[in-house]
C-alpha cells in the first residue's frame, strides 16, 4: 500500500515492549530479541585493565553475527535505544552506578547511497557519509553527575577502498572527565566479536556423538562494543568487589513523523546481560522474557531453581552418559549468583546474577583460558576477560569440577580466531568488507 504524501504524525505504541516485560540477550538464543539486534547484547566483559592496573575495564557488545560486507545500511548502534552499564559495589543487587550511552545517526548527503563517499582517513572526515555521534554519562542514586560528548563512533570497516589503513586513521578512543576529577576513557564502535566457541552445542549437544566440534562458529563475524575504562577506586565502595551487569531499553511510545522519530515517556528494559551464558543455557525458554526484563535483585527468587537444578548436567547425562552431580547445585549459585567465598563475594551479598570482579586482584603477565579452574584467580568466574574460555568453564562446571570430578570437557575452540589488542579498547579491530568470506574456516565449496 502507498504511503500518502501529505504530513502525518502517527503515535506508535510499542505494544511487543508493553506486554512483555522484557526480551532475551546474547546470541539470539530467546524469542523477541532476535527482532531487535541493535538491542541485543551478546557479551559482557568486566576486568581489571592489564596495562593499566589501578583501571577497570567494563566491555557491553550488541548485535549479533555484524557480516562485515552486510551493506548499504552497516550496522550500527540504535538511536532509540538506552545501553548501560551498571555497577553494584555493595552486594545489595541495586546498580550504585549507571554509564548510560546514547546515540544519534546522522547523513552528511542523503542524496547517495553509499556510506563513504570516498576514503575515510579520519573520524571525521567528510567522505564518511553516515555516522554515528553519542554521549556518555554517570548515574549515581538517581542523580546525572556528568555528561560527555558529543563524540563521533568508530567507524565501520567497509573495505579497503572507502576505509584503507583502519585503526590508522583514529582509533576512536576519547577521554573524559569524572566528577570526581578523575579521568577515564571510552570506545563505541564496529568491532571483531570476540566471543569464541561451537555454536552446534545447540544440535543436541555438539551433535550427540562430539562431532560437531572445534569450529569457531563466530569466526568472521563483527559486533558493535562499547567499552568504558576507568579507575576502579571510582567504582568501589567499603570492598574491593563489584558487581557489573549491562542493560538495553527502548522508550514505551515513540512519535514517529515523516522522515522523523523520536521517543517520550519511560523507558522498558528489554534486554540485561552479566554472566554469560546464563539465558542460553540456564534459563529456560518460557522465562527468558521475564528474565530480561528483570532486574537482578529477582534472581533469588523468581529464578533460583534453574540454578539449583539446572539443565545441562542432565542434558549432558542423557547424551553422553556423564553423570550429573547430586542436587542442589550450590556451586552453581554461588559462581553465577552470589560470587566464590574468598575471591569475589562481598559481605552480605544478596544472590542476583551479575559479573562479581574482586578489583584487588591485579592481572597476570600469563592469563590461563580456563581461568580459576586453572588457578588464575584473576579470570573467570572472577569477572571475565576477553581470553577466558567460558563455554569449556562453564561446562566442566556443570559436571562437578568444583566438587572434585576430573574432565577436559569442552568444545574444540579455545581462542579466539583473531589476536585481541594489547591496550584499551583491547578488542579486535573488526573484519572487513572486502573479505569476500569473512575469514570464515567453512567457506561455500570452491572458495
Amino acid at each position: 500500500m502507498r504511503r500518502p504524501l501529505y504530513f502525518v504524525t502517527l503515535i506508535v505504541l510499542l505494544v511487543g515492549y508493553a506486554i512483555m516485560p522484557g526480551r532475551a540477550s546474547s546470541h539470539r538464543e530467546a524469542p523477541l530479541i532476535s527482532n531487535d539486534p541493535q538491542a541485543d547484547h551478546t557479551d559482557v566483559y568486566a576486568f581489571v585493565s592489564p596495562d593499566a592496573p589501578d583501571t577497570v575495564t567494563m566491555i557491553a557488545s550488541f548485535n549479533p553475527f555484524e557480516d562485515p560486507a552486510g551493506g548499504p545500511n552497516f550496522f550500527r548502534f540504535g538511536d532509540n535505544v538506552l545501553y548501560e552499564i551498571k555497577i553494584d559495589n555493595n552486594g545489595d543487587g541495586v546498580e550504585d552506578i549507571t554509564y548510560q550511552f546514547r546515540f544519534t545517526s546522522q547523513v552528511v548527503n542523503p542524496n547517495t547511497f553509499l556510506y563513504a563517499t570516498g576514503p575515510i582517513t579520519a573520524l571525521d572526515a567528510p567522505t564518511r557519509n553516515m555516522y554515528q555521534t553519542y554521549t556518555v554519562a554517570r548515574i549515581e542514586g538517581g542523580r546525572t553527575v556528568f555528561t560527555a560528548g558529543p563524540m563521533r563512533t568508530m567507524y565501520d570497516n567497509i573495505g579497503p577502498a572507502s576505509t584503507p589503513n583502519y585503526g590508522g586513521n583514529g582509533s576512536g578512543i576519547y577521554e573524559f572527565r569524572q566528577g570526581d576529577g578523575s579521568v577515564g576513557r571510552v570506545f563505541a564502535g564496529q568491532t571483531d566479536d570476540p566471543f569464541f566457541l561451537d555454536l552446534r552445542v545447540f544440535d543436541l549437544l555438539y551433535g550427540g556423538n562430539l562431532s560437531e566440534a572445534g569450529t569457531d562458529s563466530l569466526a568472521g563475524f563483527n559486533v558493535h562494543s562499547i567499552a568504558v575504562q576507568v579507575p576502579k577506586n571510582s567504582l568501589k565502595a567499603g570492598s574491593p568487589i563489584v558487581g557489573i551487569w549491562s542493560t538495553t531499553s527502548r522508550p514505551a511510545t515513540t512519535t514517529r513523523t515523516a522522515g522523523s522519530e523520536a521517543s517520550t515517556g519511560s523507558f522498558v528494559q528489554i534486554s540485561r546481560l552479566g554472566m554469560p551464558l546464563v539465558n542460553e543455557v540456564i534459563i529456560p525458554v518460557g522465562q527468558k522474557d521475564r528474565w530480561n526484563g528483570s532486574a537482578p535483585t529477582a534472581d533469588g527468587a523468581g529464578f533460583l531453581s534453574n540454578y539449583l537444578e539446572p539443565e545441562v548436567p542432565k542434558l549432558l547425562q542423557l547424551v553422553y552418559g556423564i553423570q550429573a552431580p547430586a542436587t542442589p547445585r550450590n556451586d552453581f549459585v554461588q559462581v553465577f549468583l552470589t560470587g566464590v567465598p574468598g575471591l569475589n563475594q562481598p559481605a552480605g551479598v544478596k544472590a542476583a546474577e551479575m559479573l562479581r570482579l574482586n578489583t584487588d586482584i591485579l592481572p597476570t603477565a600469563s592469563p590461563a583460558r580456563l581461568g580459576v579452574l586453572a588457578a588464575d584467580i584473576q579470570g573467570f568466574p572472577n569477572g571475565r576477560r576477553l581470553t577466558d574460555d567460558v563455554v569449556d568453564i562453564t561446562l566442566q562446571a556443570a559436571v562437578g569440577v568444583l566438587g572434585g570430578v576430573k574432565t577436559s570437557l569442552g568444545d574444540g575452540v579455545d581462542r579466539n580466531d583473531v589476536a585481541f589488542r594489547t591496550s584499551f579498547p583491547y578488542l579486535a579491530s573488526p573484519h572487513s568488507g572486502g573479505n569476500a568470506w569473512k575469514l570464515n574456516p567453512n567457506p561455500p565449496r570452491g572458495h
